[in-house]
């Protein structure tokens, strides 16, 4: 393949970073924990233009994330940490070790013995100590679970089926009842409700659904019908909090039925 083209692209990018760096106040200013935070903001902007499946957005938001990594091994390369080129090479080692059914001779059956082996692979040969090590303590507890629970499934500690997954969530909601109706400490009720949240991502992660993004788009869709609500509130000239249950949950249905 001729990766002419993308080459000259991305040494463009090189170099306007380097003028960048040079010249412009603000981005001769920024370090490596400056820019952490807007890194963050990038990802999750990303993540808004996937899940309302802008391919626009989506380019747009690719090419600032690349830009950040671009200006960390920039500002590393200042101080000799490390440089570009050496950013790249590592993920090429790491890709070529991670998939030894196609740089090896190891065979593998499908996605799912793909993804063991990359856990297995972490251990012995990329000396992690722990399965959960490359779970970051920093993820929001939904997408933690989930990447906890399919790292532990990686190296055979996992539900045979999804009828015992459901079985555990219906288990956590008993609980969970049981420590309401008896009027249990917050500490208990906490406990449990997390306990059932925790199965719940567990049975998301077996019947091939993302918990993070389900959520996400439930809370988008939510956002929506409220803002219909608030906006034919505002035709009459109403607040919502003027408006009966009655009249916003007819303003909910109209809502619905214009998705």
């Amino acid at each position: 393949m001729n990766y002419n083209k993308e080459t000259a692209a991305f040494a463009r990018l090189l170099g306007i970073m380097d003028e960048l760096r040079d010249k412009c106040p603000w981005d001769k200013s920024q370090t490596i924990e400056s820019l952490r935070h807007l890194t963050i903001e990038e990802t999750y902007e990303l993540s808004d233009a996937i899940i309302e499946n802008r391919s626009d957005a989506i380019k747009g938001e690719l090419g600032d994330l690349m830009l950040h990594l671009v200006f960390y091994s920039k500002i590393a390369s200042e101080t000799q940490l490390f440089n570009i080129t050496q950013v790249i090479d590592s993920i090429c080692d790491k890709l070529i070790v991670r998939h030894p059914h196609i740089f090896g001779d190891v065979v593998v059956k499908d996605a799912t013995e793909v993804k063991d082996n990359w856990e297995r692979i972490k251990l012995t040969k990329e000396g992690k100590k722990s399965v959960l090590s490359g779970v970051p303590e920093s993820l929001p507890p939904l997408i933690k679970a989930y990447r906890m629970q399919e790292k532990a499934a990686g190296v055979g500690f996992d539900w045979e089926n999804a009828n015992q997954v459901w079985d555990k969530v219906k288990e956590e909601m008993e609980e969970l009842r049981h420590e309401i109706e008896t009027d249990a400490t917050n500490w208990r009720k906490e406990e449990e409700f997390g306990d059932l949240l925790f199965a719940l991502v567990n049975y998301a992660r077996f019947i091939g659904v993302n918990p993070e993004d389900a959520l996400e788009k439930t809370n988008k869709k939510f956002r929506r019908r409220l803002s219909y609500i608030e906006s034919q509130a505002a035709l009459e000239g109403k607040m919502v909090h003027q408006m009966t249950l009655a009249e916003m949950d007819a303003l909910w249905n109209q809502a619905k039925e214009k998705e």
